[in-house]
């Protein structure tokens, strides 16, 4: 047995007061939950502690709450690992950001993220004519959705999305991920709707800021970011879709601004995004409206000494050595068969780049897919998605 303090972040609204914290300490072992810390204070000390728990396998998501300010399962957190991030020994329990709290550590999840989810679509349509027995799939399609489909609806990822915070209409990583999850199925009757209306919507896949946060967050290594990348891959490269919101035209723009000069030259890549990938871009009316309407913000940059003339106006200097390293990279990338797109899937790869011992991708991931995809779909039966498929118990 150990002592753990918990100060826990609480919230009554029947009450009219503000919010306020209260510490509890609790007895016990060091390997033993968060969730159960918390439900030993509750027992112990004061029953109106309020907290949603179910299955306490990390199983069900319902215990999503932030420790010591990083989203994370309750149940799925080790006292003695939390411990590691608290300040002043003292683990900090607060409830998930980016929703309503309804009392103490329960948010409203209705409000946001289970209506953010029913968004999507979050349901097959099936392709006519339905077979008369059972729909044909090949395996490495439905490996690839694995991903996707181990999500547990926590929350965590919506709880820490910064794009969320920004614009709380922005659909959301984890209805976006769920989104991925039937664009990605060939049984699908309507993979260019979908992506035309997430596409079309200027809350939908563009506006995502690639901070990186909800992978951070995600206890089941689903990378929702990493799916909404992938939505726009598909619906750009594959469809064809061109959106209003110039999120296609801005990727385009970036990227070969970076392959051209070494570097991003910020003052073309906005006439770029909305006029088109050239350096006439800017005399197009789309993109001369836009740049009159941000003259008063590059004018506080001239004056703050932000931005200078000659910078703007020419691109950044990359000694030519370096130039031709990126152009190297451009022409490796580029110079791959589509038809033999890499994604870093885990359920497909078996590769983590985080796993000890690993040196790179496999030469060929469509192969490791059709080799290791039974390792993969095990190991997001067992909560494991980055388990490797020889160490992926067999069926």
């Amino acid at each position: 047995m150990a002592e753990f303090t918990l100060r826990l972040r609480r919230y009554d609204p029947e009450s009219g007061e503000a919010a306020y914290w209260d510490e509890h300490t609790i007895d016990l072992e060091p390997h033993r939950s968060v969730l159960e810390g918390i439900l030993q204070a509750r027992a112990r000390f004061d029953g109106s502690i309020g907290i949603r728990c179910s299955c306490r396998a990390a199983i069900c998501g319902s215990c999503g709450v932030r420790i010591n300010g990083q989203p994370a399962l309750a149940c799925h957190t080790h006292l003695d690992q939390a411990m590691k991030g608290a300040r002043d020994g003292v683990i900090e329990i607060e409830p998930m950001g980016n929703m309503p709290v309804l009392k103490d550590l329960i948010v409203d999840m209705d409000a946001v993220h289970w209506k953010k989810v029913r968004r999507v679509t979050p349901w097959l349509i099936n392709k006519e004519p339905i077979p008369e027995r059972e729909y044909i799939v090949p395996h490495e399609a439905m490996v690839d959705v694995t991903q996707s489909m181990a999500c547990i609806q926590c929350g965590a990822c919506v709880s820490d999305c910064l794009s969320m915070e920004v614009d709380p209409l922005f659909i959301g990583p984890a209805a976006l991920a769920k989104a991925y999850r039937f664009v990605g199925d060939p049984r699908d009757a309507q993979h260019s709707e979908r992506l035309n209306d997430l596409a079309q919507d200027p809350h939908g896949i563009y506006d995502c800021t690639h901070c990186f946060k909800c992978i951070e967050a995600c206890p089941k290594g689903v990378a929702p970011m990493s799916q909404i990348m992938r939505l726009r891959r598909i619906s750009g490269r594959d469809h064809g879709i061109v959106d209003a919101n110039n999120g296609e035209r801005h990727e385009i723009a970036f990227t070969n601004l970076v392959r051209d000069h070494g570097l991003l030259w910020e003052a073309e890549l906005l006439p770029r995004s909305y006029g088109g990938d050239s350096w006439l871009a800017k005399f197009g009316p789309a993109a001369g409206r836009e740049l009159l309407s941000s003259l008063p913000v590059i004018g506080k940059a001239l004056l703050r000494g932000k931005v200078t003339p000659m910078g703007a106006l020419k691109a950044h200097k990359l000694p030519d050595e370096d130039l031709q390293q990126v152009k190297r990279i451009y022409a490796t990338v580029e110079g791959r068969d589509e038809a033999e797109r890499y994604e870093l899937n885990l359920y497909i790869s078996g590769y983590d780049e985080d796993m000890e011992g690993a040196e790179g991708p496999p030469p060929d991931a469509a192969a490791a897919g059709a080799q290791g995809g039974d390792g993969g779909m095990a190991g997001a039966e067992s909560g494991q998605p980055g388990q490797s498929p020889e160490r992926s118990p067999s069926r």
